[in-house]
């Protein structure tokens, strides 16, 4: 017979960190930081937490007196366990000096519990009638992610520390006279203009049907990949790999595309396709062909390809066949697709 198993949790430190806040005020301005009501894992802690976290916005005193009136005019002091506890809880700490340490250890349980709830979600509806597994994949991604995000997330930064790192780029930039900044196209011009495409840039080559928008690409997404080494994604939505591969192929070769088309190879075209074979075959670069792909198909791909390869750039070829759902075309209306940590 399966044992009940009882959620991750650490009891000491969620008395600790209250207890801390409650001798010392000024220990909330950290721990109010760091922690959520739902992060402790009994009731009465977490409505203690919110009575000491309203009093400290409010700029009130907090002390036994204040935290038990607050709650008692919520009309949760019993149902905290009343004054006695709140006083054990005061007593249990004879120092602040380790608050951080303690709210961390809450929040490690806190996060456990959330990765078993969250995994046991996806476990529930894996069994529905139904379900698909694509979209099941992406939720479980999207749940695993967002709590990942929270473990590193930093909140804000002091302008110190931002101008210290913007004076060392500014440094190096000096120092690297003429080199580009981002990742480079090889197009001698642009990337004069730009200094290469920067991270977070959102670029959208348009021009009429035929006028060589995928050739373009392609050729920025080879030079990248093959002579920078920045590792590339490219979600083709209407020309497949093997064809995608074949106009890459020829230009790295430089053997016109036509002649391979249809077979009436030259002699002197051998070698060179040969010879092209290598660097493309060493190239870091990930084609993607699903048809009807999904714009959050789409970005969950990315955001692996982000995690396991350090993916540089992405190109959607092309954007008007991407599959978007009604959230997705709402997104797109306010300014464009969201690529946000990917």
């Amino acid at each position: 017979m399966e044992l009940l198993k009882v959620p991750p949790h650490n009891l000491e430190a969620e008395q600790a960190v209250l207890g801390a806040v409650m001798l010392e005020p000024e220990a909330g301005s950290s721990v109010f930081e760091m922690l959520q009501p739902e992060d402790f894992y009994r009731d009465n802690h977490r409505l203690i937490f919110s009575a000491l976290r309203d009093l400290f916005e409010k700029g009130d005193p907090i002390d036994l007196v204040s935290v038990a009136e607050s709650l008692r005019q919520q009309g949760r002091l019993e149902q905290v366990g009343g004054i006695a506890t709140i006083s054990e809880i005061a007593r249990s700490v004879p120092s602040a000096a380790n608050v951080d340490y303690y709210a961390k250890l809450v929040t490690e349980k806190a996060l456990l519990r959330q990765l078993i709830r969250a995994t046991s979600s996806i476990l529930e509806r894996g069994y529905e009638p139904g379900e698909e597994a694509r979209g099941l994949l992406e939720e479980a991604e999207k749940l695993i992610l967002d709590l990942s995000r929270r473990r590193v997330q930093d909140g804000y930064s002091f302008i110190r520390d931002v101008l210290l790192e913007t004076f060392e780029k500014i440094e190096y930039l000096y120092a690297h006279k003429g080199n580009l900044t981002g990742v480079p196209t090889f197009f001698t011009e642009l990337d004069r203009m730009t200094s290469g495409w920067q991270p977070s840039d959102l670029i959208i080559i348009a021009a009429r049907p035929s006028m060589g928008k995928t050739a373009m690409v392609l050729n920025m997404a080879q030079n990248a990949a093959v002579r920078a080494k920045v590792p590339v994604a490219i979600f083709s939505l209407e020309m497949s790999k093997e064809q995608l591969v074949q106009r890459m192929l020829c230009g790295e070769a430089m053997v016109d595309q036509q002649r391979v088309r249809t077979g009436e190879l030259l002699d002197a075209d051998w070698p060179k396709l040969t010879r092209a074979v290598g660097p493309l075959s060493d190239a870091p670069i990930f084609i993607d062909d699903t048809v009807g792909i999904s714009l959050a198909e789409l970005r969950s791909k990315a955001r692996r390809l982000k995690m396991e390869h350090n993916l540089g750039m992405v190109i959607i070829d092309y954007l008007q066949l991407l599959s978007v759902g009604k959230k997705d075309r709402e997104q797109t209306a306010r300014g464009g697709p969201n690529f946000q940590n990917s």
